[in-house]
C-alpha cells in the first residue's frame, strides 16, 4: 500500500493560498483487492513547529479533510505529513506543502498606479521601476494584479508561464491577485516591468463591440517581497515613484487581435499616477491559471483559388500562433484567423462576425519568435500575409485554456464516436478559458450560464472542474440580485435582465454537479444562499396556480421543431420548460438543505417541490396522460425530471417514442432537451433507441458534424449544410460545447462509470451496449483514484475489465448477467459467451420500406403473413419512409412482423457473407 497525490484545495503544493481552512486530500494505492483506509493522521508544521496534529483518526475519509489548527499566517510556508493505515495492516506516509499568500487584499502595502497617456493611445502601458539589492537573496515572491490583463518581467524575464492574469471576474466586487516565485531572477541591478493590456476590464467587448465596460483606464498593483539570507526582508511596491511608458505592443484587443512593432524604440517615461480601487475586493487566484497547454505544428500549406496563402493546423482550437521569423527591418506580417474554409476551399472568417482577429508583427531584422500577449482567437486556419516563402516548421499553434487536469478518457471501436469524444474535449478546452464561454472566436465569448449548466456533467468527466467552477460560481453569486435573479451571462456585461430558466438554474445545478463529482460539501455551503435565492426569485413571480408563467424565456433554444425565424426557442411550451426547471432546482435545494442539516429549509423546499409537481401535472398533462407539448423535449423533461405522475409516464414515453419515429429516429431537441434525451430513453428501457439516435450519421445527429470534418462541437446541428453551404443566421459558431453534453451519457451509459455516493466513494459500473460499437475502453480519475471500465463484445464473447481504486467499493452490473456483484478495490476480469452481435446490421428499422421490399425474401414473408400490404395501391407513397416512421402512424400489431422480416433478412445476409468467406478461405 502506498499514499500519493497529496492535494491542498485540489492543488499540488500551492503557493499564494488564502483559504483560511484549507482541505487535504490524498489517494491510497494498492495492488491488493478490497483495500480500505482505516485511519489517518495529519501533521502540519511551520518552521518545524507543529501548528496542527489531527491525531490518529479512525476514518476512511481521504478527501477534503479540513485543517483545524492554529490560524494561518500570511506569506508563510507550511509542511504537511499524512500517515495512513489500511485494513491489511499496512501503513504509509506522504508529504507536501502549501504557502499562504497575503490572506486579504487589504494586506497589500503597495499603491494602485495608472497612467495619464492620451485617451486615444492604443499601446499597452508598461509600468517600470529600477532597484538595487546589496545582500544575498534567499526567497522572492511577487504579488500582483491589474485592471486589465498583465504580465510581469524582471530583468527581461517573464514571471510564470500563465496568460490573461488576473482573469475575468465581476470587477465591481471581485478581483484576483497572483503569486509568483522569483527566487533566481534578481541581480544587483534590477528592472521590473508590468505591461497591462485592455483585456476584459477596458477592452472592446460584447455584441456591440464597445469598450470600457468596467473602467476607462488600466491600472496595476504589485509588490516584491524579498527575503535575504541574513533573515531580513523588504517589500518593493508600486507607487508614484514608478515610471510608465509604452513598448512594442502598439495595440491589443481580445476580439480584434494584437499589433507588435519590434522596431519601436520606446516612448518617453512618464511618472505613474495614483489610482483608486478598493483593496477589499481583492482575493487570491481561485482556479488554475490559463496556460499554453499544447503546441500544434502546422499541418498543410494551401494556396486558395482566391490567392490566399493559408496554413491548416488540422484542429479547431483556441489560442494564437507563434511565428519564428527573420524578416527585414520594418517588414509587416499579418495573420488572419478562421475556423473553416468554404466549400470552394477559400478562407472563410465570417463565423467571427465583428471580431477581426488579426495579429500584426513588424520585424526588426533579427531572428525572432513572435506571438501575441493579450489576445486569443478561435481558429483552425490562418491566412498569412507579408511572407513570401513560408516554412511550415516556423508556425506553431499555441493552445490556451485554464490548465485543469484531464481526468477522463473514452475510446471505442467506432472511429466516428472517437472523433466525437475528441470534438467534445476540444470544445471544452476552447471554451474553458478562465470562464466557461459559449464560443471562443466571434464577438461574444461570454460566460453564458445555460451553456455551462447543460455541459457541467460532461465537463466534470473530462477534466477536474472543481476550482474552475468554484471561481465562476462566486462571480455568479456576486452578480445575483433579489430584483433580477441570476444573470444570463457571468460576469455580466449585458445589463440587468430578469433570470431565465435553464440558464439561471446554473446557480443550483452546477454546485450540485460539483458535490456529486468531488464530494465537496463546502461548495454547497458557499453557494447555498445563491441556490436558494434563485428558487425564491421564481417563487416570487409565480401565478396563483403556483407556476412560473411570465417573463422572457429561452425555451428549448435552437430546437429543430419550430421555424427559427420565429424566436429560436423551439416548439416546447417555454413555460413548461421553466416550471420543469423550477421543480428540478427546488428539489436540489431540498437535498442540499438536508446535507447541510437545515431541517426547516429541507421541509420548506421539499413541500415546494411537491407543490410544483402537482401544479405541473394539472397544467401540462391531461387527465388521460397527454402532455401539452408532445415534443421530444417536453416528454424528456416530464420523464427525466420525474415530474409526471406514475400513471401518466407510459403514455408520455409512447409520445416520445412516436415523436422520435416521426423524425426517422433522429433528434429534434435544442439546448435543453439534448443533454437528457439519451439518458431518458436509457432510463426507461429504450436504450436501444438511445443508441440508434446516438449512432445516426446524417443530419441532425452528433455524428453528422463529424462526417462533415468537424474537430469541435458546433453551435447548430447544421452549421454546415449537406451541400457545404453555411448557416447564414449570423449565429454559427463551429466551437460551441452545449451539444457535447452527450458526453456524460457516453461515460455513464456506454462505459458505465457512475457515482453511487458523492465523490465516487461508492461506484456503480453498469456498461450498456449499442449497435455499431463492439468495444469501449474508458477511465475516470476520481478524487479517490482512477476508475476503469473496459468491455468488448466480439466473436460471440463478452470480456470485461474493471479497476476500482483503493478506499472505495463498487457494484457491478455486467451486461446480460442477472445479479449485481459487489466488490472492493482492485482489478477484475470477466468473460463469458454470448449470442449478441454488435456489428451494425445491414437492415434495421431505419431502413426504408423500398430497401426492405427490394429483397425477395421480405416479399415472400409479407405475401405469406400480410398480403394486403403489398396489394395496397398507396404503398408506393411510403417507399421512402423508414420503417419506424411508417409504423409510428400505423396499428401497433404491424411492428412484430416488420421486426421478424428485418431479423430474417439480417440472418440471411450474415449467412451469405459467411459462405463467401468460406469459399475465399478454401480457394487460398
Amino acid at each position: 500500500m502506498n499514499v500519493k497525490d497529496l492535494r491542498i484545495e485540489y492543488q499540488k503544493n500551492p503557493i499564494g493560498l488564502d483559504t483560511k481552512k484549507p482541505r487535504f486530500s490524498w489517494k491510497v494505492v494498492s495492488e491488493d483487492q478490497n483495500v480500505l483506509q482505516t485511519a489517518y493522521r495529519i501533521i502540519v508544521t511551520k518552521e518545524r513547529s507543529v501548528v496542527w496534529d489531527s491525531g490518529r483518526e479512525e476514518s476512511s475519509s481521504s478527501v477534503l479533510i479540513e485543517y483545524e489548527g492554529k490560524e494561518l499566517i500570511a506569506c508563510s510556508l507550511y509542511d504537511i505529513q499524512v500517515k495512513v493505515w489500511d485494513n491489511k495492516g499496512n501503513e504509509a506516509i506522504t508529504e507536501g506543502s502549501f504557502e499562504t499568500g497575503l490572506l486579504k487584499g487589504v494586506n497589500f502595502s503597495a499603491e494602485w498606479i495608472s497612467h495619464d497617456l492620451p485617451a486615444e493611445e492604443t499601446a499597452c502601458p508598461i509600468f517600470t521601476k529600477e532597484f538595487q539589492i546589496d545582500k544575498e537573496v534567499e526567497k522572492v515572491r511577487v504579488f500582483a494584479t491589474a485592471l486589465g490583463v498583465y504580465e510581469i518581467k524582471i530583468n527581461g524575464q517573464k514571471l510564470g508561464d500563465t496568460f490573461f492574469a488576473p482573469g475575468w471576474t465581476n470587477y465591481k466586487k471581485r478581483l484576483q491577485y497572483q503569486t509568483y516565485e522569483a527566487d533566481q531572477i534578481l541581480e544587483k541591478q534590477n528592472k521590473i516591468e508590468i505591461t497591462v493590456g485592455n483585456g476584459w476590464y477596458k477592452g472592446i467587448f460584447g455584441f456591440t463591440c464597445t469598450p470600457n465596460h468596467y473602467g476607462d483606464r488600466t491600472a496595476a498593483l504589485a509588490e516584491v517581497h524579498i527575503t535575504y539570507s541574513d533573515g531580513t526582508s523588504e517589500i518593493l511596491g508600486t507607487d508614484q515613484s514608478w515610471g510608465v511608458t509604452t513598448g512594442a505592443i502598439r495595440s491589443s484587443e481580445i476580439y480584434m487581435g494584437e499589433t507588435i512593432d519590434s522596431c519601436f524604440e520606446g516612448a518617453e517615461v512618464r511618472s505613474a499616477v495614483h489610482f483608486s480601487f478598493d483593496k477589499k475586493r481583492i482575493v487570491a487566484q481561485e482556479s488554475e491559471p490559463v496556460r499554453i497547454t499544447k503546441k500544434i505544428p502546422a499541418k498543410e500549406l494551401i494556396v486558395t483559388s482566391n490567392g490566399e496563402t493559408v496554413i491548416d493546423f488540422g484542429q479547431n482550437l483556441t489560442g494564437f500562433v507563434e511565428v519564428k521569423v527573420k524578416g527585414n527591418p520594418g517588414q509587416k506580417i499579418t495573420l488572419r484567423h478562421a475556423e473553416v474554409l468554404d466549400k470552394d476551399g477559400n478562407f472563410y472568417p465570417d463565423t467571427l462576425r465583428q471580431a477581426i482577429s488579426h495579429d500584426h508583427f513588424i520585424c526588426n531584422g533579427q531572428e525572432q519568435i513572435l506571438m501575441p500577449h493579450f489576445t486569443f482567437h478561435g481558429f483552425r486556419y490562418i491566412s498569412v500575409e507579408g511572407i513570401e516563402d513560408i516554412n511550415l516548421e516556423h508556425f506553431t499553434a499555441c493552445v490556451l485554456y485554464t490548465h485543469m487536469e484531464e481526468t477522463g478518457t473514452f475510446i471505442t471501436s467506432n472511429p466516428l464516436v472517437n472523433q466525437l469524444q475528441s470534438n467534445i474535449q476540444w470544445s471544452q478546452r476552447g471554451n474553458f478559458l478562465d470562464i466557461p464561454t459559449d464560443c471562443p472566436q466571434r464577438d461574444e465569448r461570454l460566460g453564458w450560464t445555460g451553456d455551462a449548466q447543460v455541459f457541467a456533467g460532461t465537463a466534470a468527466y473530462n477534466m477536474n472542474t472543481a476550482l474552475f467552477f468554484t471561481k465562476w460560481l462566486r462571480d455568479l453569486a456576486s452578480e445575483q440580485s433579489e430584483e433580477f435573479g441570476v444573470p444570463h451571462v457571468v460576469p455580466n456585461i449585458l445589463g440587468e435582465q430578469e433570470g431565465a430558466a435553464a440558464w439561471s438554474d446554473a446557480a443550483v445545478i452546477i454546485p450540485w454537479v460539483l458535490y456529486e463529482t468531488y464530494g465537496d460539501v463546502r461548495i454547497l455551503e458557499e453557494q447555498y444562499e445563491s441556490m436558494k435565492g434563485w428558487v425564491d426569485f421564481i417563487s416570487a413571480r409565480c401565478d396563483s396556480n403556483g407556476l412560473w408563467q411570465s417573463g422572457f424565456q429561452y425555451g428549448d433554444w435552437l430546437a429543430l421543431d419550430k421555424e427559427e425565424s420565429a424566436d429560436r426557442t423551439g416548439a416546447t411550451d417555454k413555460y413548461l420548460v421553466a416550471n420543469a426547471y423550477y421543480a428540478y432546482s427546488a428539489n436540489i435545494v431540498r437535498k442540499t438543505a438536508e446535507i447541510l442539516k437545515k431541517k426547516e429549509d429541507a421541509h420548506q423546499y421539499g413541500s415546494l417541490y411537491e407543490k410544483i409537481k402537482r401544479a405541473f401535472n394539472e397544467e401540462y398533462i391531461t387527465s388521460t396522460g397527454r402532455i401539452v407539448s408532445e415534443t421530444q423535449t417536453g416528454c424528456i423533461l416530464a420523464l427525466h425530471f420525474d415530474l409526471a405522475e406514475e400513471k401518466y409516464r407510459e403514455r408520455i414515453l409512447q409520445s416520445l417514442e412516436t415523436n422520435i419515429a416521426n423524425h426517422k429516429n433522429h433528434l429534434s431537441t435544442g439546448f435543453v432537451g439534448t443533454p437528457y434525451l439519451c439518458h431518458t430513453l436509457t432510463e426507461n428501457n429504450l436504450h436501444d433507441l438511445a443508441g440508434t439516435i446516438f449512432m445516426q450519421e446524417d443530419y441532425p445527429s452528433w455524428l453528422y458534424s463529424v462526417k462533415k470534418g468537424a474537430t469541435t462541437i458546433w453551435e447548430r446541428w447544421n452549421s454546415i449544410l449537406p451541400n457545404g453551404d453555411f448557416d447564414e443566421s449570423g449565429m454559427n459558431s463551429l466551437n460551441h460545447y452545449a451539444y457535447g453534453s452527450i458526453g456524460e451519457w457516453m461515460y455513464r451509459r456506454l462505459a458505465g462509470i457512475n457515482a453511487m455516493e458523492p465523490g465516487y466513494k461508492k461506484i456503480l459500473i453498469k456498461p450498456q451496449f449499442v449497435k455499431g460499437i463492439t468495444f469501449v475502453d474508458a477511465s475516470f480519475d476520481s478524487v479517490y483514484g482512477e476508475i476503469k471500465s473496459k468491455w468488448s463484445c466480439e466473436n460471440k464473447q463478452i470480456q470485461i475489465d474493471i479497476e476500482i481504486p483503493a478506499n472505495t467499493t463498487a457494484v457491478l452490473y455486467l451486461p446480460e448477467q442477472d445479479e449485481p456483484i459487489e466488490v472492493g478495490s482492485g482489478s477484475y476480469h470477466y468473460e463469458y459467451a454470448t449470442d449478441t452481435s454488435l456489428e451494425k446490421d445491414r437492415f434495421s428499422m431505419e431502413s426504408t420500406l423500398k430497401e426492405i421490399l427490394d429483397e425477395p425474401l421480405a416479399v415472400a414473408i409479407f405475401n405469406e403473413h400480410m398480403p394486403e400490404l403489398l396489394n395496397n395501391p398507396m404503398i408506393e407513397f411510403a417507399y421512402q419512409m423508414s420503417i419506424n416512421e411508417m409504423l409510428a402512424n400505423a396499428p401497433a400489431e404491424g411492428k412484430p412482423l416488420f421486426e421478424m422480416v428485418i431479423n430474417t433478412l439480417n440472418q440471411s445476409y450474415k449467412a451469405h457473407i459467411e459462405n463467401q468467406h468460406k469459399k475465399e478461405r478454401s480457394v487460398k
